[in-house]
């Protein structure tokens, strides 16, 4: 594995600003933002037997790490978007992957788990649902944001991107229950999952709602008693959100996998228990989400075949009214002829019986065709 890691390192291109901040006399803990930017560190506490070491006070890193090596106890830091200088100190002092650390400053990366010597390098795509009033072909129905978490022997680092997905709530949540922060590190990497998962699938009841009521507009006869569809390019849009829905959900699932099956020496044997049935949900998750992406695909085709057969039932009225005006249209081209002799010209009935045997011909036209569902 360690020929496998170093090939991959001198294979993939290197960042010399990233490296170069990497190594250890490169300065501690360098937060410099520009005025005014808020620093990266969101949070950062040490817990001891399920309990927080000096609760309400938050610790530098620096000064975490010197009480878990004297007392004891994992560091938990939370950071939101830091820049590659605000990280270099963190990474070279927990001694995290070059890679890793890469991936987690860059972002936009895909779910997945990767094992490095000392630590477990997970990446969680948040989904946040988008309230809108009423579903357009601009909606933007769900909002991606990423959970970053690095998990050692007594640390856990996460790094979060995106406006939404906060930890706040959730750190809160495990300090009321000291007997399963008391777990370590690996607790907390399953209450983020278990936390993420969740958001899951209250977005996908939300989604299942929007496609409910496209799928109800598609199928609603309308006048006439023939549906017209809706605007092909909502039902896109919607297919398109859980495109990307999917893409957040879909690759999650080996990794959830992995940590419920295999055994793994900085993942708690009792936390891992509780894997299996972050897995559970996520597996259901998925499955809903791919029977969203199949059932709006036969909307879509739906839509399409009913915008057809309405274009085809216009084609059919116009022929009917059209078939109905030539007979009176004829009978008026023969007689605006120029004869010279024409029949019926000087019969004080002719021109009431000819426009009764036309009005005749009409209304027994319209009858046949109205009978035959042309109109």
């Amino acid at each position: 594995m360690s020929m496998i890691r170093d090939l991959r390192a001198a294979v993939r291109p290197s960042r010399p600003s990233l490296r170069k901040s990497l190594r250890p006399d490169s300065g501690a803990y360098d937060t410099t933002r520009d005025p005014g930017t808020p620093s990266a560190v969101v949070d950062c506490a040490v817990y001891r037997d399920g309990a927080r070491v000096e609760a309400g006070k938050m610790l530098t890193p620096h000064e975490a790490m010197r009480l878990v090596r004297r007392d004891g106890g994992f560091v938990w830091i939370g950071l939101h978007e830091p820049t590659e200088a605000e990280f270099a100190g963190i990474a070279s002092e927990f001694g995290l992957h070059p890679l890793a650390v890469e991936d987690a400053v860059q972002a936009h990366q895909r779910p997945k788990l990767e094992r490095y010597d000392d630590s477990l390098f997970t990446v969680f795509k948040t989904i946040h649902y988008v309230e809108h009033d009423q579903l357009t072909d601009t909606s933007e129905v769900v909002e991606t944001g990423e959970v970053m978490c690095f998990t050692g022997r007594d640390f856990f680092i996460t790094v979060r991107h995106g406006g939404q997905g906060s930890l706040r709530a959730l750190r809160h949540r495990l300090q009321d229950d000291p007997e399963l922060l008391a777990k370590g590190p690996s607790a907390v990497l399953h209450a983020i999952a278990d936390h993420v998962v969740d958001g899951y699938i209250a977005v996908a009841d939300a989604v299942q709602d929007d496609i409910d009521e496209v799928e109800t507009e598609v199928f609603t006869p309308g006048r006439g008693g023939v549906s017209r569809g809706v605007d092909s390019a909502r039902i896109y849009q919607l297919k398109r959100e859980v495109l990307e829905f999917k893409r957040a959900v879909s690759p999650l699932l080996r990794p959830m996998q992995l940590l419920s099956e295999r055994p793994m020496r900085l993942v708690d044997p009792d936390i891992q228990k509780y894997f299996r049935d972050v897995a559970d949900h996520l597996a259901r998750v998925q499955e809903q989400v791919v029977g969203f992406d199949e059932l709006l695909n036969s909307i879509l085709q739906a839509n399409l075949a009913q915008a057809s057969v309405a274009q085809n039932e216009d084609m059919r009225k116009i022929t009917a009214w059209a078939a109905i005006i030539a007979v009176p249209t004829m009978v008026c081209g023969v007689y605006g002829m120029n004869f010279k002799y024409m029949p019926e010209l000087h019969w004080r009935y002719g021109y009431p019986v000819i426009m009764g045997i036309t009005v005749c011909i009409c209304l027994g036209i319209h009858r046949t065709l109205k009978r035959n569902g042309w109109l």
